[in-house]
């Protein structure tokens, strides 16, 4: 089944994403508008998750509810990608979590992979990329080529702000992923930054810039 794409259209999130993209926003405003971005984004992501009927006794008599029917597991792109975990997990608290660690070689573009840790469910479960930059996608579709080559098959991309060569990359080589964005920019620089974007998430999640 062919992926989607979904560029969120809610003024909550339009409010907020104009206190990220400006460069006076401090670092304490930043990581939390990041993280409530996240939130705001995470019902919609999460609305076809599959459920099951229960019957539970309540105070005053029996009634019908519904569980998750299956496990989700929140994949971060390290570093700016765990500004984005605390906001699932409050929504998700079952919701385990792997890592993986990719930095873009500043040269060339490409992604260069050092770190990968998955829980033990992943192949079995719905799978949450978050990673607040789409730019060039290189990340994002190797991270996905990571899962699948562990057997995950339901997998979607959540960001911030993305470009659309990088959204481009990712329908051409993972044609099955949702991709779901809060903003969809003009293009990418000569830099490979996103204009015009928001700088670098990680440096002003951590005040590192």
């Amino acid at each position: 089944m062919a992926g989607k794409l979904v560029i969120f259209n809610h003024p909550l999130i339009h409010h907020k994403l104009a206190l990220i993209r400006d460069e006076n926003t401090g670092t304490k405003d930043f990581r939390q508008t990041v993280s409530e971005i996240g939130m705001l984004m995470a019902y919609e992501v999460t609305r076809d998750l599959p459920t099951k009927k229960i019957r539970i006794k309540t105070p005053v008599d029996y009634a019908d509810a519904y569980t998750l029917a299956t496990d989700v597991v929140i994949i971060p792109i390290l570093r700016a990608g765990l500004g984005m975990v605390d906001a699932i997990t409050s929504l998700i608290p079952t919701a385990k979590v792997g890592h993986v660690g990719v930095y873009r070689n500043e040269e060339t573009l490409q992604p260069h992979e050092y770190y990968a840790k998955f829980p033990s469910n992943i192949s079995s479960s719905k799978v949450l990329i978050v990673d607040p930059m789409l730019a060039t996608g290189g990340s994002v579709a190797h991270t996905i080529k990571l899962l699948k080559d562990r057997g995950v098959t339901n997998i979607s991309y959540v960001g911030l702000v993305g470009a659309p060569e990088g959204v481009k990359k990712i329908q051409a080589e993972h044609p099955d992923v949702d991709i779901y964005l809060a903003a969809l920019d003009e293009k990418l620089n000569e830099k490979g930054y996103i204009v015009p974007g928001l700088g670098d998430c990680g440096d002003r999640l951590y005040g590192t810039k």
